[in-house]
């Protein structure tokens, strides 16, 4: 089975680039510099940033449906990113290298599976959920921290 996985699009936070700590902070936003990779993951290209970079971190409602389910989180975007990452029955790096919590909502954003597995074997776990007919979706989340990393489709 084939799978799409899709970082954020990194419009909603351009308008946060450039605004100063003091800034950020009225509005629940910190700024951080990566101090090591891995470390500090962007959810908009989904890799982890290059030591020296830019990162904001703030509060994301990654399942904004009305349902028991809503939910937010802390993530880090990248000061500067462009483009999300959006490839076909590719899993990057960053979600490679961690432990994920995966999981499957229904059509009406309803959570109808859930499992963790290491990064290097979410694509079975992947196909293990997308074989649930009732599965239209997956939200892999970072399993230590618990959060959001990415949402990932059937193709």
């Amino acid at each position: 089975m084939s799978f799409r996985i899709i970082g954020l699009d990194p419009a909603p936070f351009r308008h946060l680039s450039g605004l100063d700590d003091q800034a950020l902070a009225v509005i629940g936003v910190r700024r951080y510099v990566a101090d090591s990779k891995p470390g500090f993951p962007d959810r908009i290209e989904l890799r982890d940033a290059e030591p020296g970079e830019k990162l904001l971190l703030l509060n994301y409602t990654h399942q904004p449906a009305d349902t028991p389910y809503r939910a937010s989180h802390a993530i880090f975007v990248r000061e500067g990113a462009q483009l999300a990452y959006d490839r076909i029955g590719e899993i990057p790096e960053a979600l490679r290298i961690r432990t994920i919590s995966l999981r499957g909502f229904d059509r009406d954003h309803l959570m109808v599976d859930a499992d963790l597995v290491e990064g290097r074997e979410l694509a079975g776990l992947i196909e293990r959920l997308f074989a649930d007919p009732k599965v239209s979706y997956l939200q892999a989340h970072y399993a230590k921290r618990g959060c959001y990393a990415a949402r990932i489709e059937r193709v």
